[in-house]
């Protein structure tokens, strides 16, 4: 006679129900990751968005500008890749600085392809490299290009504001990467950009049109 006694079930793993555990949804794991990896602030509700200007800001530019501004960076400095669009952690307080910086660069009348989140802005958040599978995340989200580090103080090789000038090559390589360098890096850039496609469109332009014969 056959039993009709169900097995016993297995126990569940209590790992597995805490949010960076293996049965928890992709939005719980990044969230673990930022909040408890990382101890960056997140925003409750969906997508996962990263609460900016308390650990640091982001400097918003076109990827082809981004580039051109990675050698000022730190090696552990994150970067994130969004599309046609590089964001750069910076440290927390230039988004305050920068209306006053580009004035003093002398970008302040330029309008240039660039945006700041600093203190109430949300940056939502690049997909973590620890994501089980690129299906847990939608396509043409942010990724890192260069992700943060757990473990290490992340502050520390973020863009800033120089407090002091350096007095010898010592001190230079050791302190943060410039802030100032990089924004009027990539301002450069960025108005260059814009030269040529306004140069290209004019070029269109005056093709487009039509022949006169007399």
């Amino acid at each position: 006679m056959t039993s009709t006694v169900p097995l016993p079930r297995r126990p569940l793993d209590p790992d597995a129900l805490l949010p960076g555990g293996p049965c928890a949804g992709p939005d719980a794991r990044a969230r673990h990751w930022y909040e408890n990896d990382l101890g960056w602030p997140t925003v409750p509700g969906r997508p996962l968005r990263l609460l900016t200007g308390v650990r640091f800001d982001v400097l918003d530019v076109p990827a082809e500008a981004g580039a051109q501004a990675l050698r000022h960076l730190a090696p552990g400095s994150p970067v994130a890749l969004r599309g046609e669009r590089m964001e750069l952690l910076v440290a927390a307080g230039g988004a305050e600085e920068l209306p006053g910086l580009l004035d003093w660069l002398e970008w302040g009348a330029v309008r240039l392809d660039l945006r700041v989140l600093g203190s109430g802005d949300t940056l939502e958040a690049p997909r973590p490299p620890t994501a089980a599978a690129a299906s847990d995340f939608v396509q043409g989200a942010a990724v890192w290009l260069r992700p943060p580090e757990p473990g290490r103080e992340v502050e520390a090789s973020l863009p800033a504001m120089p407090a002091v000038p350096a007095v010898s090559p010592v001190e230079r390589e050791g302190s943060a990467p410039d802030f100032v360098r990089l924004l009027d890096t990539v301002a450069a850039h960025c108005h260059r950009a814009r030269l040529r496609r306004a140069c290209a469109g004019h070029t269109a332009d005056r093709r487009d049109q039509p022949l006169a014969f007399s």
